[in-house]
């Protein structure tokens, strides 16, 4: 997988082939001709992350009205990733970047702090990509972070809006 420098809105979306929940496997550009909602989050079944795959699911009639394909992509493994997707009945792919090679391919493998302690981790993150497989929205923009609350609904206005 090539890394571009930078990741920005007109790149093409860097692609993967990886391993999902269900131990499917996935590659991205398998899905030209189609939008794909791409989107990153640190962990199965915490707080903000559970409240954003939450929006998703809930949106979800909505974002196939548009054509378009929700993933979600976590380090989690795709047998933690099963429990989660049951649990709260998810009915999109969830992506498992164990060896963290997409994570570090789109640049939101970064470094984190909490409580005066820095670590690294997944920034909650999330790339429209359109159907030639260029990414036309990226969040968060600068200077803010994702709402786990409205994401759902934001992402799903840019994809309507075209």
């Amino acid at each position: 997988m090539s890394t571009p420098a930078h990741i920005t809105v007109g790149s093409t979306a860097p692609d993967f082939t990886a391993t999902t929940d269900g131990g499917g496997t996935l590659t991205l550009s398998s899905l030209r001709g189609k939008r794909v909602v791409l989107y990153f989050y640190p962990k199965d079944d915490t707080p903000g992350c559970t409240t954003e795959a939450c929006g998703f699911r809930d949106a979800f009639p909505r974002f196939q009205g548009l054509d378009a394909v929700i993933l979600g992509v976590s380090k989690d493994s795709p047998k933690r990733h099963d429990s989660f997707k049951k649990k709260y009945d998810l009915p999109f792919t969830l992506v498992s970047d164990e060896s963290g090679a997409i994570c570090e391919a789109y640049r939101v493998w970064v470094e984190k702090s909490m409580y005066g302690k820095t670590s690294m981790g997944i920034r909650r993150s999330t790339f429209l990509i359109d159907e030639s497989g260029t990414i036309t929205h990226i969040w968060p923009s600068e200077g803010k972070k994702v709402d786990t609350k409205t994401h759902a609904a934001d992402v799903h206005a840019a994809l309507a809006a075209g």
